[in-house]
């Protein structure tokens, strides 16, 4: 897959995903991840990339040649996102539809936001990764990338990892995980875990995975249809781990 990033600060990009699993992706070609930087594409000597907006305001915008010119310049995948507060929100089924593609990119912001006209006449839409505001898009890009590239065919130890998880096909969170000691500080792994009963700890885990998220967000129990009669047999049999 090929991801293009257009950011002021590619190298805040370039070092994150450089690493750990993400880093690996790129060394085996899995991902091809390239930066641009709008600044490039300017004609002044202090390669100006931002101005005070029309009509007055706080603070500055970027102008959209340097943007405009280096996405022309580059010819990236579509489709192009601009990062931003008023787009659409980015989830993990939306992952799993980008990780389908041969490639995208993405608009990071900066300063007060992007002439209108990138949104209108640029970019083929907008997304949030939240209902918050940073300085710039670079870290909701790397946030992205990671959620997607993990996704692609080769790039996790295991396979059934993004299966599993939250927000995977069960459309349920992760249950609880336990490792080794199996005491520690007096809080025990729960026995069923040591028993070496594999169909018995499947039904805990399912159970549990069904505790945590009829607790901590019932709206993805609700959009799944709600909790089935075996189920309900599930979480009768095994009852919750504690959560904070």
């Amino acid at each position: 897959m090929r991801i293009d990033v257009f950011t002021l600060f590619p190298t805040l990009v370039d070092g994150f995903c450089s690493e750990s699993l993400l880093g690996k992706a790129r060394g085996s070609g899995i991902l091809d991840l390239r930066l641009h930087d709008p600044r490039q594409h300017t004609t002044d000597v202090h390669r100006t990339v931002d101005d005070s907006p029309f009509g007055g305001g706080a603070g500055m915008l970027m102008r959209p040649e340097p943007i405009f010119d280096s996405v022309e310049a580059a010819d990236p995948p579509r489709p192009l996102f601009l990062l931003g507060p008023g787009g659409r929100r980015f989830d993990q089924p939306i992952a799993h539809q980008l990780a389908k593609l041969d490639g995208f990119s993405l608009l990071c912001g900066r300063y007060e936001g992007v002439d209108h006209r990138v949104r209108q006449h640029l970019v083929d839409g907008e997304m949030s990764v939240g209902d918050v505001v940073l300085n710039g898009g670079e870290v909701a890009a790397c946030l992205v990338i990671e959620a997607v590239a993990r996704l692609l065919p080769g790039a996790m130890g295991n396979a059934a990892s993004p299966v599993d998880e939250s927000f995977g096909v069960s459309g349920l969170l992760e249950e609880p995980h336990f490792t080794r000691p199996a005491d520690f500080r007096g809080w025990d792994v729960p026995d069923v875990l040591r028993s070496g009963d594999h169909a018995r700890v499947a039904r805990w885990r399912r159970a549990q995975a069904l505790h945590r998220t009829v607790a901590a967000r019932p709206d993805l129990i609700e959009a799944r249809g709600g909790i089935s009669d075996d189920e309900r047999v599930l979480l009768e049999e095994f009852p919750p781990v504690p959560y904070p």
